[in-house]
C-alpha cells in the first residue's frame, strides 16, 4: 500500500491523458445503468481496501465544511459555531470553509478519525466513487485518483469494464 501511495501522484500524472479522454466521452454518452455499475466497482473496491492502512486523504487534503456539518462538529465539542470555524478551519478563494492545518488535525496516529461519527460530509463520501450520476462529477475524480488508491484503482477497472469507443 506504501508504495502505491508514494507512487500515485506519478500514476495518476501518466494517466492523466486517458482518464480526461475517458471522462469526456463518458459525459457525452454514459450507460443507463452507469451508477450501478460504479456501485459495484466501489463495493468490491472497498472489499479490499482498508482507508485505515491510508489515510492520504486525511494527509493531503481538507474537506469542504458545510454550515451543517460545521454546526454538527462544534455541538459534539461542546463548541460554538465561531468558536469551532476560529479554532480549526479557514476560509479559502471559493469562499469554502476547510482546515486550517494539514493533515487534518481530527486525524490520529492510528489513522482513526477522532470525529468520525460526526466528521464532515465530504469525508464520509469521498471518493465519490459511488455517487448517483457519477458522469457528473468527472472533474473531482480526476483529482481524486491523485490521492486515493481505491479512486485509482476504482477508474482503471472501469475503463477496462465500461469501454468507451
Amino acid at each position: 500500500m506504501e508504495d502505491l501511495i508514494n507512487n500515485l501522484p506519478q500514476l495518476a500524472k501518466d494517466k492523466h491523458k486517458e482518464h480526461k479522454v475517458y471522462f469526456k466521452k463518458l459525459k457525452r454518452k454514459p450507460p443507463k445503468d452507469l451508477d450501478y455499475q460504479m456501485q459495484d466497482l466501489h463495493d468490491e473496491e472497498f472489499a479490499q481496501t482498508d482507508c485505515l492502512k491510508c489515510a492520504n486523504c486525511c494527509k493531503t487534503t481538507g474537506p469542504l465544511f458545510t454550515d451543517r456539518d460545521i454546526t454538527r462538529i462544534a455541538k459534539h465539542f461542546k463548541m460554538k459555531d465561531a468558536q469551532f470555524i476560529d479554532t480549526y478551519l479557514r476560509v479559502d478563494e471559493e469562499g469554502d470553509y476547510v482546515l486550517q492545518e494539514l493533515p487534518c488535525p481530527f486525524l490520529g496516529s492510528d489513522n482513526y478519525c477522532l470525529i468520525y461519527e460526526v466528521r464532515p460530509k465530504a469525508c464520509a463520501e469521498f471518493p465519490h466513487t459511488d455517487r448517483k450520476k457519477f458522469q457528473q462529477i468527472t472533474n473531482l475524480t480526476l483529482k481524486n485518483v491523485e490521492i486515493c488508491p481505491a479512486a485509482y484503482n476504482i477508474v482503471e477497472k472501469m475503463r477496462e469494464r465500461i469501454p468507451m469507443k
